[in-house]
């Protein structure tokens, strides 16, 4: 037994060798140094320095984002992918070392005499473990470990997705319950007009003409108001699903985007290299990188002799009482040497498909910054004018609300037909829901921004794994 287990040490010791995979070097990011949008030079807060908690300040968002981070069915899915990861991990890393495997067992026969011998045996012993020299073993367990930390950072992208995609779904059901009440109250001065201009049309005042279009501009109305009725309940049915369960009475969004749902402090876009940094999409592209990289050492490794040991000790007898007496002591050691002569060009086929999966994931890496840059380069445009947009409409809405009071004003005195006051009326329209769509760009812009920043990741979110 002791000399069992000095062998066992030995290999130990042999198998801690290097692995044959090439030197990991980060690819250079194939992004400018600076976003295209000029930023200003105070310092803001950074994104990926602030909780979700901290940046949606509506009560109502904070509880739907907490109760689809325990509810949401596709985040439920990535958190189970990482514990299987985990799980494959551990498979790996088992082989390693070796398995150590006690048995006991009878060996009856019986001879032509009719004598019958008896063998018992008690073995501790370990079965076809490879030792592994040139490292293919160690490469295969630096790909499984890459691997699981980038399916953790794949569930890291689905919480922030998710957190953005419920806040987009929130502010665009509050942004159409908006347009519900606007198509109403739009539905109801219609009406009114209806009414006034069939007493006109009665008296003699009003044209058949200014009645159908009266009529038109009502069933108008009329339509778009059924339209949205459709929309608040489409919205109301996506908003469920992302909070992966039914929302009571007091949950939904009141009515309006004039009222923000994130903090009022500016966030600062940095250099790109911080939102390489911080955006766990491009982290797991990278890690996805690294394990194609340690993969092309176990294809490199298949070229070198393969050494596997089966070595056992224990005891054997021919009576049981018997097994565990002097001199009743058995060991058996038998190295495997396995040299590949000719395969058909098989591990030079599988070194080339490794290394072109570390070219295609390359590719994938280089990708992944290249969208992480559009996302915030195209975000940063779009708040560089969203405020403008806003404040135009809004004086576009006072001047159409104008334009409408004087055309009312010169119908009822007789100067001007019906059909001035329509056209008023379908413009002031408009412009108030162009003012509703600019507020509502306005605010997902942030959420966007916020997201694209790699942001998401504080409060409320639980501790990454690590792997040991």
């Amino acid at each position: 037994m002791t000399k069992f287990l000095s062998i066992l040490a030995a290999s130990l010791a042999l198998a801690g060798c290097a692995s044959l995979a090439p030197t990991y070097e980060r690819p250079a990011a194939p992004v400018a140094t600076q976003w295209p949008v000029p930023q200003a030079t105070t310092a803001d807060a950074k994104a990926a320095d602030i909780g979700w908690r901290e940046f949606f300040t509506d009560p109502k968002l904070q509880t739907l984002i907490e109760q689809a981070l325990a509810n949401n069915r596709d985040l439920r899915v990535a958190v189970l992918n990482v514990e299987r990861a985990q799980a494959q991990y551990g498979v790996q890393q088992a082989d390693r070392l070796p398995t150590v495997a006690a048995g006991a067992g009878q060996t009856a026969t019986r001879s032509p005499g009719g004598t019958i011998t008896r063998q018992y045996t008690a073995t501790l012993g370990v079965s076809a473990w490879e030792l592994d020299l040139f490292g293919r073993v160690k490469s295969l367990n630096d790909a499984t470990l890459q691997q699981y930390l980038a399916t953790d950072d794949a569930r890291r992208s689905t919480q922030i997705s998710l957190i953005a995609q419920l806040a987009g779904a929130y502010l665009t059901l509050a942004a159409d319950q908006e347009r519900h009440r606007l198509a109403e109250q739009t539905l109801r001065a219609r009406q009114d007009g209806l009414r006034l201009t069939q007493r006109l049309q009665g008296a003699g005042v009003a044209s058949t003409l200014d009645l159908r279009q009266a009529e038109i501009a009502a069933e108008t109305a009329q339509t778009d108001l059924a339209a949205l009725t459709s929309q608040v309940a489409q919205d109301r049915h996506a908003l469920a699903l992302l909070v992966g369960q039914p929302l009571g009475a007091g949950q939904w969004p009141a009515a309006g985007t004039d009222t923000p749902v994130t903090q009022a402090t500016e966030l600062s876009a940095g250099l790109p290299s911080d939102v390489l940094l911080a955006r766990p999409d491009v982290l797991q592209a990278e890690r996805t990188l690294q394990a194609a990289n340690a993969n092309i050492g176990a294809a490199r490794a298949a070229f070198f002799p393969r050494i596997s040991l089966t070595a056992s000790a224990g005891t054997a007898s021919t009576e049981l009482d018997g097994l565990f007496r002097s001199g009743s002591g058995l060991w058996s050691f038998m190295p495997q040497v396995s040299l590949p002569i000719f395969d058909a060009g098989r591990n030079q086929a599988n070194l080339k498909i490794a290394q072109v999966d570390r070219d295609i994931a390359v590719a994938q890496y280089e990708k992944a910054i290249q969208s992480a840059f559009r996302d915030v380069a195209d975000a940063l445009a779009q708040r560089a004018t969203i405020g403008q947009q806003v404040e135009s409409q809004q004086r576009l809405v006072a001047q159409t609300q104008d334009a409408l009071r004087l055309a009312e004003a010169r119908f009822r005195q007789g100067l001007d037909d019906r059909l001035a006051t329509l056209d008023a009326q379908r413009t002031l329209y408009g412009a108030e829901q162009g003012l509703i769509n600019a507020r509502l760009a306005q605010q997902v812009n942030r959420v966007t921004l916020y997201k694209a920043l790699g942001g998401g990741q504080g409060s409320g979110q639980g501790s990454r794994q690590s792997a040991s």
